[in-house]
């Protein structure tokens, strides 16, 4: 019985075998022509899909160069030269309360930053010889820190507000820095915008060897940078095109803060300086070739309409106290001159046939501005065709 299974077994599987295997009739069946077409046109396809990816990614590859050419700073977009302004801490006497002498100084800020200026340096036209921001304003009428306190105010809003717990602890001079309006420089970023560049201050993080030290330059993310700088400086950084999106930190390289100016052409905020008198504004230049430019203003000087500024490279345009620049020539006991006209390279009224009998100092500084403006770039024209 076992056997006549295995038997009947066998012929079945026999059967189902024979199945499968094609009869010669169901050969002929197959149109093999049309078998070729198709492949032929599977082939095409994928060809042509092939193709279309390579001009795609071609196409991206293009893209993604001419964005990093616009993005990339250009030498021929930066700004080569400086422009200075100096004047007298004192004017912040002529205020009445210690909340309009912060608003006399952020009048100041705010004029500068509209006309790019690079630098401003207080004087002293009274014999004060303040020649750093410490100490205290010590009231309204009392000699003594007047020149002190404008420059902190000056650094205060200079500074992007990210970093101004960093750098400017409580002080009294800044009780009322919180009513002043913004610079609103390119420098003061938001936390979420795109740029270049941004001013950060060094952390005391660790890191690993052979790595650079960690930034706050006010984004979501810290920034890492290519060197190993003490705790507490203030840098600026060029922060990479190529970052990684998933990264815990961005990477970013330190540059001179005069780098957005030059090879950008971005206003990138101004340095504020101390001078104990008009002579040291001079002396005490921090460029090396000094200035090339000096420009004094005065109701008594010559007419700006008809002025003519010669090339330069850094101009220093300095506005007088309350007194106007006879009282800051006549204090210095560098000067040995009763004329301010033979201290400057220009003496220029800027503001020919005034009406009123006085003008304020912040008031001056815009008028001035905007007066020497097209002359300023006019003359910085010349320089670049020499």
């Amino acid at each position: 019985m076992a056997g006549l299974l295995k038997i009947a077994i066998h012929l079945k599987n026999c059967a189902c075998t024979q199945k499968l295997i094609p009869t010669p009739g169901e050969e002929k069946k197959i149109d093999w022509r049309k078998w070729k077409q198709e492949k032929k046109e599977e082939k095409k396809k994928w060809k042509e899909i092939k193709l279309l990816r390579k001009l795609e990614k071609k196409r991206m590859q293009e893209v993604m160069e001419k964005k990093k050419e616009d993005m990339e700073p250009m030498e021929g977009k930066g700004r080569p030269y400086t422009v200075s302004i100096a004047l007298p801490g004192s004017i912040l006497n002529n205020a009445q309360s210690p909340e309009l002498r912060t608003y006399l100084a952020g009048q100041i800020a705010r004029a500068c930053a509209i006309f790019n200026v690079d630098e401003i340096v207080v004087f002293d036209e009274q014999g004060e010889d303040s020649k750093t921001i410490e100490g205290e304003f010590e009231g309204v009428k009392k000699r003594g820190q007047a020149c002190v306190q404008l420059a902190r105010i000056l650094q205060y809003l200079e500074c992007p507000q990210y970093l101004r717990k960093s750098f400017f602890p409580k002080h009294q001079d800044l009780q009322f820095a919180g009513l002043l309006n913004p610079l609103d420089s390119p420098h003061h970023v938001r936390i979420d915008e795109e740029s270049d560049y941004r001013e950060g201050v060094v952390l005391s993080r660790p890191t690993k060897p052979g790595r650079g030290s960690f930034v706050n330059c006010g984004m979501r993310k810290e920034v890492q940078i290519d060197k190993q700088l003490e705790p507490g400086l203030r840098v600026t950084v060029r922060l990479e095109k190529q970052q990684h999106p998933d990264s815990k930190m961005r990477k970013g390289t330190v540059v001179s803060s005069h780098q957005p100016r030059t090879v950008s052409g971005l206003y990138w905020g101004y340095s504020v300086r101390l001078a104990s008198c008009l002579s040291a504004v001079f002396a005490e230049c921090p460029f090396k070739e000094g200035y090339d430019l000096s420009i004094g203003t005065s109701e008594r000087g010559a007419s700006v309409d008809q002025a003519v500024v010669p090339s330069f490279s850094h101009a220093l345009i300095v506005f007088g106290g309350l007194q106007g620049l006879e009282a800051g020539v006549e204090a210095d006991p560098n000067l040995e001159v009763s004329d301010p006209s033979t201290v400057f390279d220009l003496y220029l009224d800027t503001c020919p046939g005034q009406g009123s009998r006085t003008i304020r100092t912040e008031e001056a500084i815009l008028i001035s501005l905007s007066a020497l403006r097209p002359r300023i770039e006019e003359a910085a024209k010349k320089n670049r065709s020499n």
